[in-house]
C-alpha cells in the first residue's frame, strides 16, 4: 500500500508526463455487471473487489486499489443491470444472456492540475448494453428505452440533482 508521500512524487512524474504528452492522460475507466434476470440482480464484474478505494494509477496511485470513478460508474452499471432485468421481466423479453458495460472517458490532466482547460470528471460516459436474446429489434429498443427511462441512476446522471457540501466536525 502506497504511502501518501509516494503517491505525490508519483503524481510529479505523471504530471511532467502529461505536460509533455496531453493525449497520455486520456483514459477510459470501465466497469461490467452481468445481469442475472431470474432474481432481478446483477453481480458486478469488474471492478472488482470495490475495497479499498484509492487512487487510479494514472492519477498517481499503485493500481492496487480501485478507484472512487470506478466504484460510480460500477453503480450505473448494476442499476442499469437491474432494472434491464426488472424491465425484461415486465415486457416478457427472455434474456438468455445480459451485461452493462459503463466506460467512463476521462482527462487525468484535468484531475492533476496539469492544465486548466481540461476538465475534472468524467467527459463521456458509454453505457453499453449487451443482450442475447430472441427478442425482435423493436421490442431490443423498447426495453432500452425503459431502462434507460427507469435506472435511478442513470436519470440522476443525466439530470443531476442540487448536491449540498455540509462539514460536520
Amino acid at each position: 500500500m502506497q504511502t501518501a508521500a509516494e503517491i505525490k512524487q508519483k503524481q510529479g512524474e505523471l504530471k511532467a508526463g502529461y505536460q509533455a504528452d496531453p493525449a497520455s492522460a486520456i483514459s477510459h475507466l470501465r466497469a461490467r455487471a452481468i445481469v442475472d434476470p431470474n432474481h432481478l440482480s446483477c453481480h458486478i464484474e469488474q471492478p472488482a473487489g470495490l475495497n479499498p478505494a484509492g487512487m487510479h494509477a494514472l492519477g498517481g496511485g499503485d493500481g492496487s486499489w480501485v478507484c472512487p470513478v470506478e466504484i460510480m460508474l460500477s453503480g450505473l452499471a448494476a442499476c442499469a443491470g437491474v432494472t434491464l432485468g426488472a424491465v425484461a421481466d415486465s415486457m416478457k423479453i427472455t434474456l438468455r444472456n445480459a451485461a452493462v458495460e459503463v466506460i467512463g472517458e476521462i482527462d487525468f490532466c484535468g484531475t492533476l492540475a496539469v492544465s486548466r482547460q481540461a476538465p475534472v470528471g468524467l467527459k463521456k460516459i458509454t453505457v453499453r448494453f449487451e443482450l442475447d436474446t430472441d427478442a425482435p429489434e423493436a421490442s431490443v429498443a423498447k426495453l432500452v428505452e425503459l431502462s434507460e427511462r427507469y435506472c435511478v441512476v442513470f436519470r440522476t446522471l443525466q439530470q443531476p440533482p442540487e448536491i449540498v457540501t455540509e462539514v460536520v466536525r
